[in-house]
């Protein structure tokens, strides 16, 4: 079976992954490095880990949280979608099951606010973990008089943790956001659609959402 270590052992992945982060730069956006990838990898695993699902199940998610943002190597734009088109045929030829390539790839597709949804556990658990990154470290722009929006926000968040609660199922996002740099308001104005697919990921899960800002239960 296809592991976590062969897909990121891959050099035609490895190559779309490092240049679709190269070309977000280029745009100004939030970095998409080895730094987030690996983390929503390994979220997305630990939350179907925690919840009991198979060792199997949790690898995939794992592949797919790896891999789902390797889309940007075309475009920003449907990012999903594309890098669910591009991680089929390769999955694939590595030997991948074709049954567990389309859970892969239906969870690359739908990870994205615009138009995803939880079709399946690996999706539920790839958006949840995709959605809390939420951090400083990931803004690339050094001049904090030019930040957007989303450069302000993203720079506010000093923390940002899941807790999964398997025995009450509820799935915690828990930030600490420096409202001297931005109010949580601005938060919600950017990421509120974010957090209704997070509730919709968790529910798939049977889980409850709850979203902790600063110490505060908002959701």
């Amino acid at each position: 079976m296809v592991t976590i270590d062969d897909v990121k052992n891959n050099p035609v992945l490895d190559s779309f992954i490092r240049k679709g982060n190269e070309f977000l730069g280029a745009m100004g956006y939030t970095e998409h490095s080895y730094r987030h990838i690996n983390l929503v990898s390994s979220i997305a695993k630990n939350i179907l880990d925690k919840l009991g699902y198979g060792k199997r199940e949790a690898e995939l998610a794992a592949i797919a949280g790896y891999l789902h943002d390797i889309g940007n190597v075309v475009s920003r734009n449907d990012h999903g979608i594309s890098g669910a088109t591009i991680c089929a045929p390769i999955l694939l030829q590595m030997g991948m099951d074709p049954d567990e390539v389309a859970t892969v790839i239906s969870a690359i597709a739908n990870h994205e606010e615009q138009y995803g949804q939880p079709v399946n556990t690996v999706a539920a658990a790839l958006i949840l973990a995709d959605k809390s990154d939420v951090h400083r470290s990931r803004v690339r722009n050094r001049e904090f008089a030019t930040f957007d929006i989303h450069d302000r926000v993203n720079y506010a968040v000093e923390n940002s943790l899941v807790w999964v609660d398997e025995k009450k199922r509820t799935i915690t996002m828990e930030l600490t956001i420096n409202i001297e740099i931005t109010p949580v308001m601005e938060y919600f104005e950017i990421f509120l659609t974010r957090m209704i697919l997070c509730r919709r990921a968790a529910l798939f899960l049977n889980c409850v959402f709850e979203l902790v800002v600063n110490g505060a239960k908002l959701l």
